[in-house]
């Protein structure tokens, strides 16, 4: 059994969330709205209805697919779920600056997208 290295912990309603060095949760089943939330403060991000919605598409794909979707099925998993408008990665650079599919995966509770440097 792989173990994954805890870098940091992340206080969230008095309890303890292990991060591991790139930021994402070490177990997936820590994940709360709460937990969500203040990931994206540390990325001084507040999250609006739109974040929802794109973390609520992730979170249901990665419980289909078992794996959090890189940016070329995030954005046609976010255009089948939301629409054509929603699902541009314009739109999600604007929502997830950066490096949206990782951004928002992290935000989401999910691990790091494969194919993702």
């Amino acid at each position: 059994m792989a173990t994954t290295e805890i870098y940091r912990y992340l206080c969230v309603s008095q309890q303890q969330v292990a991060l591991d060095p790139e930021g994402y949760l070490v177990t997936l089943d820590d994940w709360t709205p709460d937990v969500a939330r203040a990931i994206a403060a540390e990325e001084h991000l507040t999250l609006s209805e739109e974040h929802w919605e794109i973390i609520n598409v992730l979170r249901d794909f990665y419980q289909r697919f078992e794996q959090a979707p890189a940016m070329r099925p995030l954005v046609k998993a976010v255009g089948k779920a939301l629409g054509d408008e929603k699902g541009r990665s314009i739109h999600l650079m604007r929502l997830f600056p950066g490096s949206p599919a990782k951004l928002a995966a992290r935000i989401a509770g999910l691990p790091k997208p494969t194919h993702c440097l």
